[in-house]
């Protein structure tokens, strides 16, 4: 992926954890590394075809101008995301905010706070078999859709699926949502329970009846296994009612464990 740099952006704004940095203000610089295609603006040189830089600073300057945050980290935080969702074009952004009059009594050059953002495309699978299934699914895709990490949600038909695993309970309505999230696997893991609660979810009986159930399958093609987060899911090639609808969104979406496609083991599992 190509870069555009932006160094040294010298903003005069107001953050910091003291009284007097947010009433007296100071210099900061932002460095900014876009990750972008730059190959058609090469070729046809035409700014259309690439990322106003100039654009891109104005955009810093209201970020770091219009609102006051006691951390650089935030500042970071906000000022990534924003270039992030305002040029499309932006795929990943390195963001550092730097700030050479921080509050230190010690002689120092600077302190700064290095970030890494971007896109990444996440798969999540849905299910409910209490209440007023498809109204909670719905409602979890309104919600998916409304989150400002979150861009070009898709999701797909919504089936009806005999229980898996625990069986002496109602059929289930399963879906699946394809979307490109700025959040890191953890942090949408966190989102998708928040949604959960909002659905009064609740864990009695292991692949019991629930009213709304959100599982992350795919990450990129990041392979994660902790006490919190397995994914890929990893049962999801035993599961018609996941690989169907994740087939209908994305039939070329390589498993990065099995290195075969959705639509591949899905008909490897119906063949069963």
């Amino acid at each position: 992926m190509d870069k555009i740099c932006i160094e040294e952006l010298k903003i005069f704004a107001h953050h910091g954890v003291f009284e007097h940095e947010n009433t007296n203000g100071q210099n900061f610089y932002v460095n900014a590394v876009l990750y972008t295609d730059t190959e058609k603006a090469g070729m046809l040189d035409e700014l259309s075809c690439s990322v106003d830089y100039s654009k891109v600073c104005a955009l810093l300057e209201r970020v770091m101008t219009e609102n006051t945050y006691r951390l650089i980290e935030t500042a970071a935080q906000t000022a990534a995301e924003a270039v992030l969702r305002e040029f499309p074009a932006v795929r990943a952004v390195d963001m550092e905010i730097r700030k050479p009059e921080a509050p230190i009594d010690m002689e120092f050059v600077s302190v700064s706070v290095k970030i890494h953002r971007g896109w990444h495309r996440a798969v999540i699978a849905l299910g409910s078999n209490v209440g007023d299934s498809r109204r909670y699914i719905t409602d979890a895709v309104e919600q998916l859709c409304a989150c400002p990490q979150m861009r070009n949600v898709r999701c797909s038909e919504l089936i009806v699926t005999k229980p898996y695993g625990y069986t002496n309970q109602d059929d289930f309505l399963n879906g699946a949502v394809l979307c490109e999230t700025l959040l890191s696997p953890h942090g949408l893991l966190e989102f998708m329970q928040e949604i959960e609660k909002s659905a009064h979810r609740t864990r009695e009986i292991h692949w019991g009846p629930r009213t709304l159930d959100l599982d992350l399958i795919l990450y990129d093609e990041d392979i994660i296994s902790d006490p919190d987060l397995i994914v890929p899911h990893p049962d999801m090639h035993n599961r018609t009612f996941v690989l169907k609808p994740v087939a209908e969104l994305a039939p070329y979406y390589r498993h990065p464990v099995l290195g075969m496609t959705m639509m591949q083991l899905l008909e490897r599992l119906e063949k069963k």
